[in-house]
Parts: C-alpha cells; sequence; structure tokens
C-alpha cells in the first residue's frame, strides 16, 4: 500500500509520477496527436497531488532526503498546487477548445504548476531559487500565451520586468545568507548557530531582499501592476495564479521565518502590507468589470496574508492562503456566468431589524475583545480580533437581521453557527499538521501594530465618509484615483480589437 511506502519512495514515485505528467504535456505539442489525447494526459497530472496527499496523510514521513526537505508544509503545499491545478486543467478541455494555443497551454500549465510544487519541496536554498524563477518564467509565458495578440504580449513584459526583480532580490538574498553562514541547506542556514553569525545589518539585509521578492509577486503596493495588466490571460491562468504563485509570500515568508526578529523589514513589510489593504478593497469597490474586481480583491488579501506574517502568524497565513486560493480560482473560474440580477427585495420590519442589527454589533464587540484579551500582548490578536469582531457583526446583519421572518433568521444563524464549526474544525487540522513544521517568528512592537489598526480603521473611515457624501469633490478625487489605479495602461488595452476592424 501506499501508505506504508517509506519517505524516499514516497519522494521517487512522486517524481516519477510528475515526469510523466510532464512527458505527456510535451507529447500533446505533436500535431499528430489527437486532441482527446488531453483526457489521458488529465488523468496522469492526478497521479502527483495523490502521491503528496498520501505523503501528508501519513505524519511519520517527514524529513530530509538529499536537498529535499520533507516536511508537512511542503507535501501540503505540493498537493494544494498540484490539485488546483489538476481542476483547472480538467475545466479548461472544453473551455479553451479551439483555441489555436491549445496544446501549448496544456503543456506550459503542466511545467509551471509542476516547478512551483518542486520549489516548495526544495531544502537547498539554490534548488528552491532555481524552480522558483522557473515557476515565474512558466507563468510570464501563460500570461503571453496568444503570442500575436499586442495586448497580451505588453502584458507579459510588465509582468516579467516585475518577476525579474524579485527573482534577483530572492537570488542575492540566498547568495548573502550563504557567505555568511556557509550553508546551502535551507534547515541548517536557519539553526540558531547559524543566525548567530549574522550581523543586525546583515539580518536586516537579507530581510529586506525577502520582503521585496515576496510583495512583488503577491501584488503589493507598488508593484500591482502586473496583476492588473494580466487580467488579458485567459481565464484559467487567472485562476492557476491564485494556487501557490501569487500567494506565494505566505510560503515564503513561513519557510524564512526564523529569520525574522520584528526588525525594520517586518515593520516595512507591514506598512506596505497594509496599505495593499485598502488599495486592493477600494480598487475592487469602484471597478465594473468583474476580473478586474477579483484582482481588487486579490491585491487586499494578499495584503492582510503578509500582515499575518509580519505578525508572527503563520499558520494562520498559510490556512488563509489556501482557503483563498480555493475561493479565487472558483470565483474566476464562474466569470462568465457572473452577470448579476437585480431583484427586489421583500419589505422588511424595520424596526426589529434595528434592534438584530444593534445586537449583532454588541455581540461581535463582545467576542472580539474576549478573544483580544486571552492573549492581549500579541499584535496578532489585536488585529485578529478586529477582524472577527467586524466579520461577525456583517455576518449577523446580513445572514440574521436582515432574515425573513423567524425562519429566516433560524437559518441564518444555523448557516452562521455551521460556518464557525467548519472553520474551527478546518483550522485545528491544519494546526495539527503544521505546528512542528512551522517557525514562528518575533512579533514587530506593539506600538507598530497599533499604529496599523489605526491606520486601517482611519482608512475604512475614511472611505465610508466619502461614500456617503457622493456628492463632493473627496468622492470624485477618490473614485476616478482608485479607478485610474485599477485600469491597465493603454499600451495594454486594445481600443479597437481587429474582428471589429470591418466595422
Amino acid at each position: 500500500m501506499l501508505v506504508s511506502l517509506s519517505l524516499p519512495s514516497l519522494l521517487i514515485l512522486f517524481f516519477v509520477m510528475l515526469i510523466a505528467s510532464a512527458l505527456s504535456g510535451l507529447l500533446f505539442l505533436h500535431p499528430r496527436v489527437p486532441l482527446g489525447f488531453v483526457r489521458i494526459h488529465i488523468g496522469l497530472t492526478a497521479l502527483p497531488p495523490l502521491i503528496s496527499l498520501v505523503a501528508l496523510a501519513n505524519s511519520s514521513v517527514n524529513g530530509n532526503v538529499g536537498p529535499w526537505h520533507l516536511d508537512s508544509l511542503a507535501w501540503l503545499m505540493a498537493f494544494f498546487v498540484l490539485a488546483i491545478g489538476l481542476i483547472i486543467q480538467r475545466f479548461s478541455v472544453r473551455y479553451l477548445m479551439g483555441d489555436r494555443y491549445y496544446r501549448k497551454y496544456f503543456a506550459l500549465f503542466t511545467f509551471t504548476t509542476g516547478f512551483a510544487s518542486i520549489a516548495w519541496l526544495s531544502g537547498d536554498l539554490r534548488l528552491m531559487v532555481i524552480f522558483w524563477g522557473a515557476t515565474l518564467a512558466g507563468l510570464t509565458l501563460l500570461i503571453r500565451l496568444n503570442s500575436g495578440w499586442k495586448v497580451a504580449v505588453e502584458a507579459a513584459k510588465v509582468s516579467g520586468r516585475l518577476f525579474i526583480l524579485s527573482w534577483f532580490s530572492l537570488l542575492l538574498a540566498m547568495i548573502w545568507l550563504f557567505q555568511v553562514t556557509g550553508q546551502w541547506q535551507l534547515s541548517l542556514a536557519l539553526t540558531n548557530e547559524s543566525l548567530a553569525q549574522l550581523g543586525a545589518w546583515e539580518k536586516t539585509g537579507i530581510n529586506l531582499l525577502i520582503v521585496l521578492a515576496v510583495i512583488i509577486p503577491a501584488a503589493q503596493w507598488p508593484f500591482q501592476r502586473w496583476l492588473i495588466e494580466s487580467i488579458v490571460a485567459p481565464t484559467p491562468v487567472s485562476a492557476i495564479m491564485h494556487a501557490g504563485l501569487v500567494n506565494a509570500g505566505g510560503i515564503m515568508l513561513t519557510r524564512f521565518s526564523p529569520l525574522f526578529n520584528g526588525d525594520i523589514a517586518s515593520i516595512i513589510l507591514l506598512i506596505f502590507a497594509s496599505i495593499s489593504v485598502l488599495i486592493g478593497a477600494g480598487i475592487s469597490l469602484v471597478q465594473v468589470d468583474y476580473k478586474r474586481q477579483l484582482v481588487g480583491s486579490t491585491i487586499g488579501q494578499m495584503g492582510f496574508m503578509l500582515i499575518q506574517c509580519a505578525l508572527g502568524a503563520h499558520i494562520a497565513a498559510i490556512l488563509h492562503l489556501i482557503l483563498h486560493g480555493l475561493f479565487k480560482a472558483t470565483l474566476f473560474l464562474q466569470a462568465g456566468s457572473a452577470v448579476r440580477r437585480f431583484e427586489v427585495s421583500p419589505r422588511v420590519n424595520e424596526r426589529s431589524s434595528y434592534l438584530w442589527v444593534v445586537a449583532g454589533r454588541v455581540l461581535g464587540l463582545v467576542i472580539g475583545l474576549a478573544f483580544w484579551l486571552m492573549a492581549p500582548g500579541e499584535g496578532y490578536r489585536l488585529i485578529s480580533a478586529l477582524i472577527l469582531g467586524w466579520s461577525l457583526s456583517v455576518s449577523w446583519t446580513q445572514l440574521v437581521a436582515f432574515g425573513e421572518g423567524r425562519i429566516g433568521r433560524i437559518t441564518g444563524l444555523s448557516l452562521l453557527g455551521g460556518t464557525a464549526l467548519i472553520y474551527f474544525i478546518i483550522h485545528n487540522l491544519f494546526y495539527e499538521w503544521l505546528h512542528a513544521a512551522v517557525s514562528r517568528s518575533t512579533q514587530p512592537p506593539m506600538p507598530v501594530v497599533i499604529i496599523v489598526v489605526c491606520l486601517l480603521l482611519v482608512g475604512s473611515a475614511i472611505g465610508t465618509w466619502v461614500a456617503r457624501n457622493r456628492s463632493s469633490v473627496s468622492f470624485a478625487v477618490l473614485y476616478l484615483w482608485l479607478v485610474r489605479l485599477g485600469e491597465a495602461k493603454p499600451k495594454s488595452v486594445e481600443s479597437h480589437p481587429n474582428y471589429l476592424k470591418q466595422y
């Protein structure tokens, strides 16, 4: 049985299956291979995530095998990337049928997800850099899949330039870390003895390079341009970006968490991520294009994930990136059926609803405060308490306060309670998997966390005030600025598509 296999055997079997899927992708490029072969290819791509799931389920097969660091986090990310890739490739069989680059798409897609999974299994810093660079190159080629379309080529140029900057930043950080510690092996380079050789300025410099390497793929301000430009890529490509590519920052910062000790690099990451949360939320609110709304949401969500990492809550960040990746990939795949239906909402008892809204806000305040007081010295607790209380208040309002009668409110309470229970179960499962594989880094000083909380609250308050005064000049300025921020450059927009030239 697979479960009884040793760690080296599972690793060999994983790579054999991964190579088989890559070869099938290359074979599919040949024009004489029938298009029906794609279903065989999909079947082969299902095998690597199956092997990684077996390894993840068997917690006793964790350790180092040569240059590979095979803990629960590595197997979890390999499974996540390859499983999402499998689902999206299966979706694309009919979605992209008839596309000129149909064969090329599946080959590139398979190689990109394969490189990403290998990058997170790598325990050697050199292998991690090489395979992460290959992943970014594959993503760039997927964006310019339709190489005959100037808009796609321009978008790929913008993305490629920023990806090169990100990759070189990571490369320099790894070389610098090796020069000081003398270790290329991840587990040896991050031991207390190795880190003790780093001076304060050296550690800060390496951390700043890692932060730069992280915030670019995560499309954080001021590097969000590439994700906005990439909307021209096929929708399945936008979906796969959320499977360990856009959200790779959470994985990378978790791997290098022993390096971060609440220094200036953590504070800079916290500030940039907080600004990105506000900008991303604003872009998603003002855009009318569905994919641009999703892009704005991704910028904000990745900002919050990086805030979690900066505050040392790495398990929460991993949980966030996986659930967000599943959620956002689903939204992209259903983008073609996202036409909104406008229906007249039934009248509700305003007085009764108002009392239920007040009850929800009080409940959110109490639970958020109780959650924070359980560990008031932790910065992540403060931000989590704020988000927990606010989320509960909003969910209560939508599901309970505005429910249609007693049955509607009971249904809303059931959904709210069921969702909380499911999240609790998932959180405990992830904690059981990852608590031994994830190191907790030192948090930034509490005054910095309070400043970030104030920044988020003030930004939200300003946005709410401006939205309520839509006739004001401030609203017009903010609205147009966010619209412009969320739009692609003129070179990346085809003002008169070729198929309209006859008109």
